[in-house]
């Protein structure tokens, strides 16, 4: 230990002894199902409001509104569940739903019955509140907030068969005047951007009167645009609110399923809208066996000269009628008995298993077209070979993806490659861009707001291509700098740094090394760095977009970025001011901060601040430079009662492959300097950028919570981890061992009393592990890896794709298969070092584990078992990757911790670990153990 190298970085918080203060209680696990917090938020138009619901994990919640700049607060119970707020565009009126209460709700699913929504809508500047029952939506009526648009539920005794009518009552609720009007039978509406037009759909019994309607909010005029024995879905107004589109469905006798039209309605004036109606079939230039398709919402181009849709499979009737001089019918198709099977062929582009987890995605895939309205074109954009297709902004060009030539071996090995092309929507001519361009770095152009111009990466550089002339611009290789991302260790070719797109006058593109953001001219003649951090280790972490209806970054206005120093873990946002080329670090310092917002229509600021040990608090401002920021809400008002964590230090160690890593020791409740602790160590990849992050007291669905070890006297350590190719479970070891010991150094871990925890890839490098070294006392791991022989070839069943890939591309970081690299797969395997295991192990795996199969887990029990190794394995019936269901995640939560306490703590083993659970006996078992009775037996 004299000779372990390490540097304490920091103390973020300060430390003192307790010793002599009054004792708070640990949390427990029935704590947390009480434990109250603050979840979602809004900012009103004007910034003057800030709302949030709050209320316990399990219970009843509240809807709080409060003013930014002064205390005036508002709070309204709201049931169960956590809603969304929206204010009116004027900030004079506020709505949410509420829900039934908790009791309610648990008595209606138990009885089989429906719960209904209420609405609430509250004056601001009064508290007057308006209730309406049975709510299923609502709206505000766009920027002109005089009205409201509520949907009510079907009546308990409405028809429920697929093909009764659709439609409710909608009520048009006046804010002013308090009058409303009420429209019948109705299952879709939208108000326009001005708010002066409203758009509704009629469903009505036996389609009749079944149409699309336009009502104009200011003079009450309702115009019927279209009228049929149809069904109408799907209305989508363009965003200046001036014309929409949207979908009709009629039946057919020729076609099996019913047949879709595109409607576009523009030039809105009453009986005189304009409107076109297409739906192909009529048009020689469709493809055969298409139809428009249900799957995808139709709009207008900018200029309302096209109209943009999906289109897919349209299957007619079998028309043929049957022989009538066969004296016997032959058997129908249906009756004939089938053979259930797969074909699984080696030239499949993907397997049988993604084909059939994919399906319906592939049944509900919208071939996305085009329809010219002036000269009646149709013109069909993607098809099933080139089926991404992305239409570029103004609708001058789009750009089509075709992987079809390398998407066998990209399945294969994880390395993508695309073919690009340029498609002018003018002329519907396709023109290839790119052959094989390399896409597992995204192989994606961004395109500017003008349409254009667009910005591409390829092997370390990113360039410009002029979309027009076809003019191709090196943008960052005469920069000294590097745009390989350093951090990504993945088999990835040149990894790309962060490409922010284009300033929103289409002029510059906005591009990150690793440290610095650089605006640099489409044409690459000039170049500016909007930074200068990489000396302090200081990055640009991202752009804070606080701009409604934006089109790039319009750097005539004050922009906003996330800022983090990677050798601290210091956080802050920083200031690009309107006009000016270089970021100002407004602040910046031991905090995490988050849900940067301002006003829409003034100048209010809002963030959230936190760290380990504070929940996220809002505050706001009201200068662009976030002056004087007053806190406008507080989190978590119950953990004042309890003990909490100390605090976190960030310590440098060295891996034993020479990097230089770091590593955060979060400080158990009560912190005592120079005692030691038992200590649970929790692995994934990189975790210290996660230093200032709170935890949140919750039942995760993998056991672990961090607030819970910590307030129960324990302390965390959170290190990196660095990773050589074909060595994922060994550079494990190499960054986690020194890791462990640096942190015993510090004199804050007990290396008596260390444990380890991982779920999923984590999992997988606990029980790697294990089978390497003895400092941990005892294991939990969670979904994890234990063969990468066998699970290189196993399926993802959660996509139905193979795992190798992700071996050769990804997380694995294991190349090519393993037939050419037995050596590095069994190296690091867990199950082929089975043998050397000394570390007790509680084991996670669910027999519905889509990501990693459940024989992983079976085999490393079953091995560990046959040597008499200490391992209990604990399935969850049903479950997927993660635990889902509350209960579940309750009596993991429980029983790790038990399990902990046992082996660091030295308190009683719980039954179902020293002595296990015979079948016969395990209902008795859940029955002892319910969550509400008690949380340690």
């Amino acid at each position: 230990m004299k000779n372990l190298k390490f540097i304490m970085v920091a103390f973020l918080v300060p430390l003192f002894s307790h010793s002599f203060a009054q004792q708070k209680p640990a949390l427990s696990w029935k704590d947390v199902s009480k434990w109250t917090y603050n979840r979602g938020s809004s900012l009103s138009p004007d910034g003057q409001w800030l709302a949030w619901t709050s209320g316990p994990t399990e219970g009843d919640l509240k809807m709080t509104l409060r003013k930014t700049l002064d205390t005036n607060t508002y709070s309204y119970p709201i049931g169960a569940n956590a809603g969304v707020l929206q204010f009116s565009k004027d900030s004079k009126y506020a709505a949410f739903k509420v829900s039934a209460k908790d009791a309610e709700a648990k008595a209606a699913r138990k009885a089989n019955k429906p719960a209904y929504d209420k609405l609430t809508i509250v004056s601001l500047a009064e508290n007057k509140q308006t209730s309406f029952e049975r709510v299923r939506n609502f709206s505000f009526s766009g920027d002109s907030p005089s009205w409201v648009a509520i949907q009510f539920m079907a009546l308990e005794t409405a028809p429920k068969e697929p093909t009764a009518a659709k439609g409710t009552d909608v009520l048009l609720y006046n804010l002013n005047t308090k009058k409303s009007f009420n429209l019948g039978n109705v299952t879709e509406f939208a108000f326009n951007k001005a708010g002066d037009q409203f758009a509704y759909i009629i469903d009505a019994n036996g389609q009749n009167g079944n149409g699309i309607f336009l009502r104009d909010m200011k003079t009450g005029l309702t115009t019927a645009l279209d009228n049929d024995k149809a069904t109408y879905k799907s209305i989508n107004w363009n965003e200046n609110g001036t014309a929409f589109a949207l979908l009709k469905s009629n039946k057919n006798e020729k076609y099996k399923d019913e047949v879709f039209s595109v409607i576009g309605i523009n030039k809105i004036n009453g009986d005189l809208t304009s409107k076109v109606i297409y739906n192909g079939l009529e048009d020689s230039n469709f493809p055969k066996g298409k139809g428009i398709h249900t799957n995808a919402s139709p709009y207008w181009s900018d200029d309302q000269t096209t109209l943009y849709f999906g289109i897919n499979s349209l299957a007619k009737k079998d028309d043929k009628k049957a022989d009538s001089s066969k004296t016997k019918p032959e058997p129908k198709k249906e009756d004939i008995e089938k053979p259930d099977m797969i074909i699984w062929n080696w030239q499949d582009k993907r397997l049988q298993s993604a084909q059939q987890t994919q399906e319906m995605r592939d049944k509900m895939f919208s071939y996305i077209s085009s329809y010219r309205v002036a000269d009646q074109k149709f013109t069909q954009l993607a098809d099933s070979l080139m089926r991404s297709v992305t239409v570029a902004p103004k609708q001058l060009y789009a750009i089509g993806y075709d992987n079809s030539n390398y998407e066998l071996m990209g399945n294969l090995d994880g390395q993508s490659y695309t073919d690009v092309y340029l498609i002018d929507l003018k002329t519907g001519t396709k023109k290839r861009l790119f052959e094989k361009m390399y896409a597992t770095n995204g192989g994606r152009l961004s395109v500017a707001p003008n349409g254009k111009m667009a910005s591409y990466y390829v092997d370390g550089v990113f360039y410009s291509i002029n979309l027009e002339t076809g003019i191709r611009t090196n943008l960052t290789g005469n920069i000294k700098s590097s745009f390989v991302d350093q951090l990504d260790d993945h088999n990835v070719s040149k990894p790309a740094t962060q490409n922010l797109g284009w300033s929103s006058d289409s002029k510059y593109a906005l591009i990150m090394d690793n440290y610095d953001l650089w605006k640099i001219a489409a044409d690459g003649k000039t170049v500016v760095a909007l930074s200068d951090w990489k000396s302090k280790k200081t990055e640009v972490a991202g752009r804070l977009r606080i701009y409604q209806d934006e089109k790039g970054t319009d750097l005539s206005k004050d922009q906003y970025f996330s800022v983090f120093n990677t050798k601290d873990k210091k956080g802050g946002i920083g200031l690009l001011p309107a006009g000016k080329s270089k970021i100002e670090i407004l602040f910046m310092d031991d905090n995490a901060y988050g849900n940067f917002a301002k006003a829409e229509k003034g100048s209010v600021y809002v963030y959230t601040k936190s760290n380990a040990q504070e929940s996220p608090s809002y505050y706001a401002s009201t200068t662009a430079t976030l002056t004087a920021p007053k806190q406008v809400n507080s989190n978590t008002p119950d953990q004042a009662k309890y003990a909490w964590t100390s605090g976190v230090k960030l310590i440098d160690y060295v891996s034993a492959n020479g990097d230089s890593l770091q590593a955060a020791i979060y400080l158990p409740a009560n912190y005592v300097p120079g005692k030691a602790y038992p200590t649970i160590t929790y692995i994934y990849e990189r975790l210290t950028d996660g230093l200032n992050n709170y935890s949140m007291p919750s039942f995760p669905g993998g056991g672990f919570n961090k607030a819970m070890y910590l307030s129960n006297g324990y302390a965390v350590l959170e290190p990196d981890i660095k990773y050589k190719l074909n060595d994922p479970g060994m550079s494990a070891v190499a960054c986690v061992v020194p890791a462990v010991k640096a942190a015993i150094a510090t004199g804050i871990v007990d290396e008596k009393n260390v444990a380890i925890h991982g779920h999923s890839w984590g999992g997988y490098q606990t029980s790697f592990l294990i089978t390497q070294t003895n400092i941990f006392k005892a294991a939990a791991a969670g979904a994890p890896l234990t063969n990468m022989i066998s699970m290189y070839s196993l399926i993802y069943w959660n996509s139905g794709g193979t795992n190798q890939a992700i071996f050769e591309a990804s997380q694995g970081r294991l190349t090519p298969g393993y037939w050419d690299n037995w050596d590095a797969f069994a190296r690091n395997s867990p199950i082929y070092h089975i043998k050397k295991v000394q570390t007790p192990l509680l084991l996670l795996h669910n027999d519905k584990d889509g990501a990693v199969d459940f024989t992983q887990g079976i085999e490393y029990y079953n091995g560990l078992r046959r040597l008499n190794k200490p391992v209990v394995m604990i399935t969850y019936k049903g479950e997927n990757h993660g635990i889902a269901k509350l209960p579940n995640r309750k009596d993991y939560a429980v029983r790790m911790m038990e399990y902990f306490d046992y082996m660091l703590k030295g308190k009683p083993a719980p039954g179902w670990w020293s002595k296990g659970v015979d079948r016969s006996d395990m209902e008795k078992h859940l029955e002892a153990r319910a969550f509400d009775e008690s949380e340690e037996h």
